[in-house]
């Protein structure tokens, strides 16, 4: 159930029906029925998403159609009036021209191909229906596949075809084509069609329908040589590489992989050859899959070549069944993302092909596992797209990872390996609306779960990398995706051997589309030291200097701090922008100068890491991109706190100073811890808020001698939007005096001086009357007095602090002294005289 599998084309469901309409109209009869159902089987599947299909008349004509899959709609091509077994076929893009071999059974023989009989490859004027020109009438077996230089139908002067032949050759014909009498279509020199040989002496070759490539092998000196063959749009066609593999082929005669769809072969027998295929995708990846025969299904081998990434990976497992029955071989299929190996009943592993460096990105599903139990038991064959033929029924599956089994695998997943790829697995997904919900339901519950990594960091890095990887291909070299560095830790039931390959040579240098983009990720791989990823360093130490200055009162140059802060404004404004729903926890609504600077610093940073590298994309789109990015990074923090309040129903009176803590606050307060220990080891930004809420709950959830431990730690940041509600907010209790006196001293001086002012109370006009007389006596340098003190000008009678008091008159007498203090209302030195007989009072117990 890992793989869900959604019906693309049922050849029973939308063929049938109109053939069967078509019996009955012709009264054909039961008989004409039981024949075209018993004939009736897919052949080829051309590039632009046509089907082709052929069954049996009720005379035993061979019968030629085709599902267009854009109008769900059946076509007849042509019938032969011969009775012949159909190999292969292929119609042009303008369904004028119709190429098909045939096996012309020797007499009294109809079932199997016998020494002696003859293949016949015919090409067929269609549009109307006119001449038939014969190709080849050999004793081999020939496939037919007309080229499609783009994926939708355009008229073209001439048409190329390629005939592939067991005798271990290719050819391209040129086929020119004429229009007489409106739109009669005619084939010109059709007993002289010019043609060219592409390829010989190959053991092995699969077609690539969608990007027109041929994929080849070629044995030299008992060396595998694997080549491609690249056809343009210009009709010209170019060998691009060339590349040693170390496999063995030497019991596979001949076989060819996606050049229409073999019925002849004895599928009982697949299971002894070696299987062999190449994924791509435009990423730039190339992929060579392989398992080698195998006698004993004690353990089965397979072999993983990442040419894109220069090494090969070779996996030994434990099926954990030993019934004959259903072993039939090792299917790879192409997810896009992900190759999926399978062997019916057996094990389902989903390799992740785009970052197979790190296995703990791998899901492998060993034994007797229920989930390989949603493919069919039949012969698969992997199509573009994520497409799957099932041969014997005639059914195409469109292939996606199945959300509902990788949540409820991720629930109940024990090793921190499984976890890390069903997570990946899960983020890689096109997802439902309330998907991404779910996995932050998840993680927020399991956040104590995983031992071999912080699952925080991995799910704010990996959901914000897969939230910009749609929109460009390279992201992956430029941005991290993962946590992990590193990963050494054994994945039961499977063994692991890595090893490094020669890279492909290229063999043209003016490359485009996905060549280009193999080509770079070759050119990464080669000259690249140190990777290109993004980190934090740099911000992290910028940030830091920004704070220092701030706090020993140096000063930036404006423009640039205010640069760094209008950065900030906008990914919260791009965040807003995605908000529709109201959200139970009021963040962003304070202004959180430190959050902001390193959010602002991020923006920079990042996007000049891109710009960089990034050569030919538009600024606009790369300054969008890091504010989405960094915006779903703010995002992920929010629904973290929002699904565990919601989970455990905190009630919105936590917000208020005045109220006592509960278990389901010390959830939430656990949880943001996390979360702040995480982002503070990747120096990412929390939402402007975050610190406030986090202290408030800090108040709730510990005693004071914790709480001032997580204070002097910096686990728990002192805003002034925090102090100033516990100023407010707290009565003047002796716990509550105790508890406002040791945030005060612990506050910068600049939040200090304007807190003590809301707080109406003796100790804090005795911190006040200090600060006020430190900043007078700071440059103090004592003068001879010319004048004795008068004892009247005094309410108390304390000559100590009575002459103090002078001193301090005589410095406020200074316009200069008392330019620091503009604003601070009723703070002089009657204030520092009242505040000191109190405070002395209070000490003598009097």
């Amino acid at each position: 159930m890992a793989l869900r599998l959604v019906t693309h084309f049922d050849v029973l469901a939308d063929v049938l029906p109109s053939l069967l309409v078509q019996a009955a109209t012709a009264d054909e009869g039961d008989e004409g029925a039981e024949t075209t159902l018993g004939s009736l089987r897919v052949l080829n599947i051309e590039r632009n998403g046509d089907i082709i299909y052929t069954y049996k008349d009720n005379k035993g004509n061979a019968v030629f159609g085709i599902f267009d899959c854009q109008t769900r709609e059946n076509e007849h091509l042509y019938t032969f009036e011969k009775d012949m077994q159909a190999v292969s076929c292929s119609v042009n893009s303008e369904r004028t021209v119709l190429a098909a071999s045939f096996i012309q059974y020797t007499e009294g023989v109809r079932s199997e191909l016998q020494p002696g009989s003859k293949c016949l490859t015919l090409l067929v004027e269609i549009h109307p229906v006119n001449n038939v020109t014969v190709l080849k009438a050999v004793d081999s077996c020939v496939w037919v596949q007309f080229l499609y230089p783009q994926a939708e139908s355009h008229l073209l002067a001439q048409n190329h075809l390629l005939l592939i032949s067991e005798e271990k050759y290719i050819e391209r014909f040129h086929i020119q084509i004429t229009r007489e009498d409106g739109n009669r279509v005619v084939i010109r020199n059709s007993s002289h069609l010019p043609r060219e040989r592409i390829a010989e002496d190959f053991v092995w070759a699969q077609w690539d329908v969608s990007e027109q490539r041929i994929h080849y092998i070629e044995l030299q000196e008992s060396r595998s040589i694997l080549k491609c063959v690249q056809f343009w749009a210009d009709e010209s066609f170019t060998i691009m590489f060339e590349m040693p593999l170390d496999i063995s082929l030497s019991g596979l005669r001949f076989k060819l992989v996606n050049f229409g769809y073999d019925y002849r072969q004895d599928q009982a027998k697949l299971c002894h050859q070696p299987s062999l295929c190449i994924f791509t995708n435009h990423t730039g990846s190339l992929c060579v899959c392989y398992s080698p025969k195998s006698d004993s299904w004690k353990e089965i081998t397979y072999s993983v070549f990442y040419l894109h990434k220069g090494y090969r990976k070779t996996f030994t497992v434990a099926p954990g069944s030993t019934d004959s029955q259903v072993a039939n071989g090792v299917t790879f299929l192409n997810l896009g993302y992900f190759v999926a190996v399978y062997s019916p009943c057996r094990f389902l592993h989903l390799l992740n092909i785009r970052h197979p460096d790190l296995i703990c990105h791998s899901l492998f599903l060993t034994g007797n596992n229920k989930t390989a139990a949603v493919l069919p038991p039949s012969p698969l064959q992997s199509l573009p797209g994520s497409l799957i033929l099932d041969c014997s029924s005639g059914k195409v599956y469109r292939a996606t990872l199945d959300q509902s089994y990788l949540m409820g695998f991720l629930w109940n997943a024990q090793l921190d390996c499984e976890k890390m790829a069903a997570l990946h697995c899960a983020l890689s997904c096109d997802s439902d609306p309330g998907f991404p919900e779910q996995i932050v339901q998840w993680v927020s519950e399991r956040v104590s779960a995983c031992h071999s990594f912080d699952l925080i960091q991995e799910f704010l890095i990996a959901s914000s990398y897969w939230s910009v990887y749609p929109g460009l291909d390279d992201v992956d070299l430029l941005l991290p995706y993962s946590s992990v560095l590193t990963w050494d830790t054994e994945i039961p039931g499977m063994k692991l051997v890595t090893e490094e390959l020669p890279l492909p040579l290229m063999k043209v240098y003016s490359l485009k589309g996905y060549w280009a983009k193999l080509n770079s990720n070759l050119e990464y791989i080669k000259y690249t030291k140190p990777h290109l990823h993004y980190h934090n360093s740099v911000v992290r130490r910028e940030w830091h200097n920004l704070i220092s200055e701030e706090r020993t009162g140096k000063r930036r140059s404006t423009m640039y701090v205010r640069n760094i802060l209008d950065n900030a404004v906008k990914v919260i404004s791009n965040m807003e922008m995605k908000t529709f729903e109201p959200r139970l926890i009021p963040l962003l609504q304070e202004e959180d100068r430190h959050q902001r600077l390193l959010m602002g610093l991020m923006v920079s940073e990042l996007r000049d890491h891109l710009l960089r590298h990034l050569q030919g994309v538009e600024k606009k789109k790369i300054e969008q991109m890091v504010l989405d990015y960094i915006s779903k990074l703010l995002d992920l923090v929010w629904c973290l706190l929002e699904t565990s309040w919601r989970k455990h129903s905190v009630h919105p009176w936590v917000l208020h100073l005045n109220e006592h803590g509960s278990p389901a606050d010390f959830e939430v307060f656990h949880l943001m811890t996390r979360i702040l220990d995480a982002a503070s080891s990747l120096c990412f930004p929390l939402p402007p808020g975050f610190h406030s809420l986090h202290t408030i709950l800090g108040v709730h959830c510990l005693p004071l001698y914790n709480l001032l431990h997580y204070i002097d730690n910096g686990v728990l940041l002192l805003t002034e939007t925090v102090v100033t509600r516990l100023m407010k907010d707290l009565d003047n209790s002796e716990k509550n005096e105790k508890l406002k006196f040791s945030i005060i001293v612990r506050l910068p001086p600049l939040i200090g001086q304007k807190v003590c002012r809301l707080w109406d109370h003796p100790m804090s006009s005795n911190i006040i009357s200090r600060n006020h007389v430190a900043q007078l006596l700071k440059n103090y340098k004592k003068e001879p007095q010319s004048s004795m003190i008068d004892k009247s000008s005094f309410p108390v009678e304390f000559l100590p602090l009575n002459y103090f008091i002078e001193i301090l008159m005589h410095l406020e007498s200074s316009n200069q002294a008392l330019h620091g203090f503009e604003g601070h209302d009723n703070v002089d030195a009657e204030f520092v005289e009242e505040a000191a007989l109190k405070h002395t009072t209070s000490l003598l117990g009097l």
